[in-house]
């Protein structure tokens, strides 16, 4: 037995339900054990894990994005750094051929 902030009195039931393990139990508020409650409990329950997995969900594809995005900036720079070396390895080697000519 509680007392509620408002000065209500609250009793609670003890029910072991069969989702916990062996000797387990709950207790749960007794107002709340009319199936429609638990159902619209539930319902409500499903609807927020569903919107919070949406937003979780929303900001991976953000991330993930930003990653490949980055990603490919790199490799743009590593090309331009690879075709710079392949233009300095070939006018080296011009002038190492000139050279011993």
């Amino acid at each position: 037995v509680s007392i509620s902030p408002a000065g209500e009195v609250q009793a609670y039931q003890i029910r072991a339900p069969s989702s916990l393990p062996a000797g387990v139990v709950m207790a749960t508020p007794t107002g709340i054990t009319s199936p429609q409650q638990l159902a619209e409990e539930s319902a409500r329950k499903r609807e927020l894990r569903l919107m919070k997995n949406r937003v979780a969900a929303r900001e991976c594809r953000k991330k993930k994005k930003e990653y490949v995005k980055c990603l490919e900036n790199r490799v743009a720079v590593l090309e331009q750094q690879n075709k710079a070396l392949i233009e300095e390895l070939k006018q080296l080697k011009d002038l190492y051929c000139h050279k011993n000519e």
